[in-house]
């Protein structure tokens, strides 16, 4: 072997840097699919259309059929007040979601529309958003065209009076006060409609 041959051969500065800029870009195209991947996967419908909240889980059950509502009051994104005591009388659909939950998003349209099919047969519908406050509620009513009374819980203090685990959930509650029906998770339009003629009919 020859002095010639024992030589490392050099390797050009522009070809390091070249090397160092496609690992980055590498390094940066893999971080974006990763980052788009665990965006999809928290923020799709569950397969059981439930979202569960983050914490601790409440100690208890949420009301069930038969029982009466635990009674609150609160001030509604209008200024209206809001109690199950002066929703005595009419049938009622109170409704707990949020946002940033996409089971509740994957439902809005339906239960607005159901919502305005049925208000002129006494149907009151009532939105409890847990953990947003009255802004994020009322930018979110904008843009899905709720017209029911929605109120702000971003302390989840009515969440937590009702044992609320998961969202959506959904209380149908008749004339006398009593709870008829409910249901934990997504609704399609047919549970709307079945859930709603029954409620009120009862």
């Amino acid at each position: 072997m020859t002095s010639m041959d024992a030589m490392p051969v050099p390797v050009s500065r522009a070809s390091g840097v070249g090397a160092g800029r496609l690992r980055t870009l590498l390094v940066l195209a893999v971080a974006a699919v990763l980052i788009g991947l665990v965006t999809w996967v928290v923020d799709r419908p569950t397969d059981d259309g439930v979202t569960l909240l983050p914490g601790q889980a409440p100690v208890g059950a949420p009301p069930s059929a038969g029982d009466v509502l635990p009674d609150f009051s609160a001030t509604a994104t209008d200024g209206s007040t809001i109690s199950i005591a002066a929703l005595l009388g009419q049938p009622v659909w109170l409704t707990f979601g949020a946002s940033w939950c996409p089971d509740c998003r994957a439902e809005a349209t339906d239960l607005q529309a159901t919502y305005a099919k049925y208000k002129p047969a006494g149907l009151a519908v009532v939105g409890i958003f847990i953990q947003e406050d009255q802004a994020a509620v009322l930018d979110y009513a904008k843009r899905v065209g709720f017209t029911f009374p929605m109120v702000a819980d971003p302390q989840s203090r009515i969440a937590d009076l009702y044992r609320v685990y998961g969202i959506p959930i959904h209380f149908f509650v008749g004339r006398d006060g009593k709870v008829r029906d409910v249901r934990i998770g997504r609704l399609t339009p047919g549970d709307m409609e079945q859930l709603v003629q029954r409620l009120l009919s009862g």
